[in-house]
């Protein structure tokens, strides 16, 4: 695959992932403090599940593509560039598995808690500012004329 197809690969998937994080941080989290108590168990299930099937899959073939993009575009545009937008990646995987998720095990299992969404919202900036700057940087990328 051409190291153009590949970086338009990541592009699409980049500019999927952040326009879907961009909606989670303004518009889904922020609803998830006005539902109600007695409502909230159904409701988080089927957020979380849903957006497991919006996410998943996409947040996978981004890993993979970045790491293969990291590799391919090494010699072309270096390391700051080629492993920047993979340690975003990573970044965006930890704060993942680290903070989101142990956010939404205890929204979970204990179900509505002010203090809980909260910390999820606050800390989900940090995605959205990640795959935003990921986003930024492979723009910069395809347009470096190399």
């Amino acid at each position: 695959m051409s190291l153009r197809s590949l970086l338009l690969l990541n592009f699409g998937l980049a500019a999927y992932l952040t326009g879907l994080v961009w909606t989670v941080q303004l518009v889904v989290y922020p609803a998830l403090l006005l539902v109600g108590r007695a409502e909230f168990p159904r409701y988080h299930a089927a957020h979380t599940q849903g957006m497991g099937l919006a996410v998943g899959a996409p947040m996978v073939a981004e890993l993979a593509l970045a790491a293969w993009l990291a590799w391919s575009a090494y010699p072309v545009w270096g390391p700051g560039r080629a492993l920047g937008q993979l340690g975003l990646v990573v970044f965006i995987w930890a704060v993942t598995f680290f903070v989101s998720v142990p956010f939404h095990n205890r929204l979970a299992a204990h179900g509505y808690d002010y203090v809980v969404l909260d910390g999820l919202l606050r800390t989900n900036w940090l995605r959205t500012l990640a795959w935003t700057a990921r986003l930024v940087l492979l723009c910069v990328m395809s347009n470096s004329g190399q």
